[in-house]
């Protein structure tokens, strides 16, 4: 138990390198992000769980009565930042595809794991909490209708399906979190903060594991076509990072690099799932 405590400290104190790691080891070893691939879920929901049992619950409490705030944040993930992106990539001659995708990853909600990732580096986490709930039970809404009006893509979501899994992800989340919370006194899990930030690194390593699986086949397949994929979405997150901070700066630079950390990095998970056979 204690070599276990010790790993997951390390794993907390080195947490961004491990996350890259994780992501080129998927993409050295495809068999292991195949091996991996039934983390997915499990490594989207585990750290959201760490994170709000970490998490101070007034803090959440009071972004919630603050709901012109997270409207705001919220139309500007969902709206304005596909609109800024389509704008954007009408100056380049990129394959209609490539348009469609970053457009597409601009129009989605902020990655669950944004919250354990702010926990992680000292951001804003509760703002990243309300934000990406309330986000994500828009995007059946948003997204069709961005969809439409940006690409001419027709994507029909099954509402009530959705909702449930929203449900269910989410809801199981808060209440795994407030078990353990009522379990574990708090000066214990003040105590151990290094090694909650482990755990939640390990899963999102798996996470990141997975999300690999398939990739290394088409790069060798289409390296040329991969590379410019591969740079546009590094270029397009690092500029939606930076567009969000700025414009959120007024909350103070912690909460602006939340929302900026929000805006560039989205869940295109839900987007895949959404689009079905389209993608």
């Amino acid at each position: 138990m204690r070599a276990l405590h010790r790993a997951l400290d390390f794993l907390g104190q080195h947490a961004t390198l491990f996350l890259a790691g994780g992501v080129l080891l998927g993409l050295l070893l495809p068999q292991l992000a195949t091996l991996a691939r039934p983390m997915l879920i499990p490594g989207l929901l585990i750290p959201l769980v760490i994170a709000l049992v970490r998490l101070d619950w007034s803090a959440l409490a009071d972004y919630a009565r603050r709901p012109g705030l997270v409207a705001l944040i919220t139309v500007g993930l969902l709206l304005a930042s596909p609109v800024l992106m389509w704008l954007a990539l009408k100056v380049f001659s990129l394959p209609p595809a490539l348009v469609q995708g970053l457009t597409l990853m601009a129009a989605a909600a902020p990655i669950v794991s944004s919250a354990a990732i702010s926990l992680i580096l000292g951001l804003d986490a509760a703002l990243a909490v309300v934000v990406i709930v309330g986000s994500t039970a828009l995007i059946p809404f948003s997204l069709p209708a961005v969809a439409l009006a940006l690409l001419g893509l027709e994507i029909d979501i099954d509402l009530a399906t959705f909702m449930l899994r929203l449900a269910l992800m989410v809801g199981g989340a808060f209440a795994a979190a407030f078990a353990l919370r009522r379990l574990v006194p708090r000066q214990k899990l003040e105590a151990n903060a290094r090694m909650l930030d482990g755990a939640s690194v390990a899963t999102l390593v798996m996470f990141a594991l997975a999300i690999m699986d398939g990739v290394t086949a088409v790069a060798l397949a289409r390296p040329g076509y991969v590379l410019l994929v591969t740079v546009a979405a590094f270029v397009a997150n690092i500029l939606l990072q930076c567009l969000g901070t700025l414009a959120a700066l007024r909350l103070g630079m912690r909460s602006a690099i939340t929302v900026g950390l929000m805006t560039g990095n989205c869940n295109m998970g839900l987007v895949m799932v959404a689009l079905a056979d389209k993608a």
